[in-house]
């Protein structure tokens, strides 16, 4: 039954509990609260607030059990449902949340602010159906709004109704009594939103017609024009849509997708003469461009192609741009292209040899004795970047000749010392070369040259963790971070979720084993995307208000495909790696967390009575480990809350790192469960890449899950049929499902996996033949060689090192690749004198990789 109103001095309290929570005061609100429960205990509106105050507050548990109360003392308040529905919203449970604003609006179908915060919930989960008809009750509700109305239209057009999304934008503009003033931005945007959705209706020739009426009005120029020129285009209008591209190119000449639109529109796009002429054209109108000069150097060859070339270089050295490597490097996967730029540029080299620097006088009148203005040596720019080309020639993976890298770069240093790209470069090439130590000092040099430079500062930081020097990167980062933020410089990172620098780290412990640091930065940046799904709950109502509905429609669909961004694909994939890891040796949980006192120690060799006691000891030691860290960030927090005046202790505690090290994450029971959080998303939304597919077998096969596993081996099959780690995968699988009974996998999923099975590899295949033949055809490739000697181990009980000795004599083999054999050896345990013999013998082919005169016994 309903309740009683309260009396008038309550509900004036009760209206001061509302007003206290939307102005965030919510001490003096509870205060309130309590006040009136005082004399009204079971008022279920104020237990309602009371305990949306209560959440508000960090204590959520508290909170729920308090709204449940309230809904048992008044279940018909759409007050006490509504507050349900925000308490479940701020945990993210979305579904339920949407399920209590429904049954508030059972009690007030007419509420505004329920309607709002339902729509606002349905489009975060993209249930379109509902958002329509909610959309169409707050329209109902409030007509006078254009915001209202371009909500419906939104909701219709997601879900690809778009003649009724244009009806509705239509309706909207017919019931406008005053015309809208030119200036009207947001009128402007709703005419080219409309004209949006026309276009993707697939009806371009009204899009044109309609874009012709509203040029005039509309403020955002640029969009008419480009939108006129593609439309044109794909009418076949071609001799409009070529002037429509010329009077987009007038305004700007950099921008390749004008010249692309302007090819198809003359339709010269096979033509090479016409295409020629036309960027030699804009080349002469526009002296400064670029793009007209070096869009040619993709589709020219042979003379045509090195006259162009000899331009473009000769005017970009001359005038001494750093970026010219990097401006014409994608044209090396033409061996005849690059070939040619390598001639070209030794050519000035050569011509350049025995050049006299420039002097020059400083511009003084001299000093008080009377003494001549000082005179000093300039350097040729056209030698020095002449020079640093040449480095970065050879330093480039197609070409790399680290001798003759480091001989040019070393003679540009010779001209200009304190020429902070060249440092720059000489760091990489000791990288590429394998020598992690001394690339990470030549980029701290480097650094040092311009310490306020943000970009070298974060390069060397890079550097440092690609050398597993993670204190010195944190550092380093600390000269551009707020260090007195919580959790200091890492904790800032963290807040402006750096997410190249947190991915670093976590790859950096990865390789160091400390499997426990490693997830707990994974975790980060998979919270770090959680919380941009999450951002984009405020632009729901924020761009219908300030009216940029196509940035807005342009937002939703890229957070659709969010996860399938780069860095998501590379933290993921180092998690699924860690947590394989820690399934197949679940020791490595315990060792890793140990300040390394047990990283010598062969767990899998000991007998059972020794492993389990190098196993308490490492746990002890990671408790002992844990303790410290947990201790020294409350120190930190102690000498923060000294120097200054904590303004929020519920907030602060809120933040506090109960796991610092990552034991936790680390010591999982169930490793393989926990990696799923990480291959689901990557199998929704990245299924494209092969290491996502191969990932996912192994991490469905060790589960158990064959259908799952047969599944994304198949897709990995079909990305790459000769792909090593592919072939590996479909052996390993054939063997492991011969042995499988009747009571690992029931009759019919078993037929399934069978047939399935059928169409990879047929069951009568001969495995060891079928591995022979694909070592036989792909004899010249290092990763399908090792690829086909895993696979031998699993079908024999040993596998020959020969080949992977006899495959560092392939020309243009990679160190990457070189690295990678030196892994299988460890993980095929050969012998001693072979894994020394293999690491002498790479050595020799790599002189600066020090990992290699390591393990050989060289100084």
């Amino acid at each position: 039954m309903p309740q009683a109103p309260l009396a008038p001095k309550d509900a004036g309290l009760f209206r001061q509990v509302l007003k206290c929570y939307e102005t965030k005061q919510y001490k003096k609100g509870l205060k309130a609260a309590e006040q009136i429960l005082k004399r009204n205990p079971h008022h279920g509106e104020t237990l309602a607030m009371k305990g949306l105050i209560t959440n508000s507050l960090g204590r959520t548990t508290e909170a729920f059990a308090i709204a449940k109360e309230a809904l048992k003392q008044d279940m018909k308040s759409h007050v006490c449902w509504h507050v349900y529905g925000l308490l479940y919203r701020s945990t993210k449970n979305f579904e339920e949340s949407i399920k209590a604003y429904k049954m508030a609006l059972r009690f007030e179908p007419e509420s505004q602010q329920i309607l709002r915060d339902l729509a606002l919930l349905q489009i975060q989960m993209r249930d379109y159906v509902g958002y329509i008809e909610s959309r169409r009750q707050i329209l109902q509700g409030r007509p006078q709004l254009r915001q209202n109305w371009t909500g419906l239209a939104i909701a219709q057009h997601l879900a690809g109704s778009y003649a009724e999304a244009e009806n509705v934008m239509v309706k909207f503009e017919e019931t406008l009594k005053v015309p809208v003033g030119k200036g009207d931005v947001e009128h402007s945007e709703a005419g080219l939103y409309k004209n949006m959705i026309i276009a993707e209706s697939g009806d371009i020739e009204r899009a044109l017609t309609d874009l012709e009426k509203i040029s005039k009005t509309t403020l955002d120029k640029i969009s008419v024009l480009e939108k006129r020129a593609e439309y044109l285009l794909k009418l076949e209008r071609k001799e409009e849509a070529v002037t429509a591209y010329k009077v987009l190119l007038q305004r700007n000449a950099e921008k390749r997708v004008y010249y692309q639109g302007l090819e198809k529109a003359m339709g010269c796009e096979e033509d090479t003469a016409a295409r020629k002429a036309l960027y030699a054209e804009y080349a002469e109108k526009n002296q400064r461009s670029d793009a007209p000069r070096r869009i040619p150097l993709d589709f020219l060859s042979g003379d045509e192609f090195r006259e162009a070339a000899d331009a473009y270089l000769t005017k970009l050295l001359k005038k001494g741009v750093p970026s010219t490597f990097a401006n014409v490097k994608a044209l090396y996967a033409d061996a005849e292209k690059r070939a040619t730029i390598l001639e070209l540029v030794q050519g000035y080299a050569a011509s350049l040899e025995n050049e006299e620097p420039q002097v020059v006088e400083t511009p003084t009148n001299g000093d008080a004795n009377g003494n001549e203005p000082a005179k000093t040596t300039k350097p040729s720019e056209f030698k020095l970047w002449t020079l640093y080309f040449l480095g970065q020639h050879y330093d480039h993976y197609r070409t790399r000749n680290t001798e003759r890298s480091l001989e040019y770069i070393n003679k540009a240093l010779e001209l200009k010392p304190e020429q902070v790209e060249l440092h720059m470069t000489l760091a990489r090439i000791y990288k590429h070369a394998g020598n992690l130590q001394k690339a990470m000092e030549k980029m701290n040099e480097a650094r040092n040259f311009d310490k306020k430079d943000r970009y070298i500062n974060t390069k060397c930081a890079k550097y440092q963790l690609r050398n597993d020097h993670n204190e010195e990167a944190l550092e380093t980062m600390s000269l551009f971070t707020r260090n007195d933020a919580h959790g200091g410089p890492l904790g800032d990172l963290l807040e402006m979720q750096c997410v190249w620098f947190i991915t670093e780290d976590g790859e950096s412990y990865l390789r160091q084993g400390k499997f426990g640091l490693a997830l707990k930065r994974f975790h980060a940046i998979l919270k770090i995307f959680e919380d941009w799904t999450d951002d984009q709950f405020d632009f729901h109502s924020f761009s219908l208000r300030k009216g940029q509905i196509r940035s807005y429609i342009e937002m939703l669909r890229w957070e659709d495909s969010l996860r399938s961004h780069p860095f998501f694909s590379r933290a993921a994939l180092g998690a699924i790696k860690a947590y394989i890891m820690l399934s197949d040796r679940p020791h490595l949980a315990h060792s890793s967390l140990s300040n390394g006192n047990n990283e010598n120690v062969d767990f899998e060799g000991l007998s059972t009575a020794d492993r389990k006691k190098a196993l308490k000891k490492a746990k002890r030691e990671a408790q002992k480990a844990q303790e410290r860290a947990v201790e020294a960030a409350a120190k930190a927090k102690e000498e923060k809350a000294k120097n200054a005046q904590v303004a929020n202790l519920d907030e602060e505690k809120k933040k506090d790192d109960t796991d610092p090290l990552g034991t936790e994450l680390a010591q999982t029971k169930e490793p393989l469960e926990a990696a799923l959080k990480f291959l689901n998303p990557l199998l929704e939304f990245s299924p494209g890449k092969l290491e996502v597919q191969t990932s996912g077998f192994e991490i469905h096969s060790r589960r158990k899950k064959w259908l799952l596993a047969v599944k994304c081996l198949r897709a990995a099959q079909k990305l790459d049929p000769e792909s090593p780690v592919v072939h590996e995968q479909i052996i390993r699988f054939r063997t492991m499902v011969s042995k499988l009974s009747d009571e690992d996998i029931k009759a019919p999923s078993k037929e399934v996996l069978i047939s399935t099975l059928e169409e990879i590899l047929p069951a009568a295949t001969d495995l060891t033949a079928y591995n022979v033949e694909f070592s036989a055809k792909h004899s010249q490739s290092a990763p399908h060689i090792r690829g086909a000697l895993r696979a031998r181990s699993f079908l024999s009980a040993g596998a020959p090192t020969t080949p992977l000795l006899n495959a560092l004599d392939q020309e243009g083999i990679s160190l990457y690749d070189v690295l990678q054999g030196q892994s299988l050896l460890q993980e095929l345990k050969a012998p001693e004198e072979k894994i020394k013999e293999y690491n002498q013998k790479a050595a020799a082919k790599f002189p600066d990789a020090v990992v290699f005169k390591e393990k050989a016994g060289a100084e």
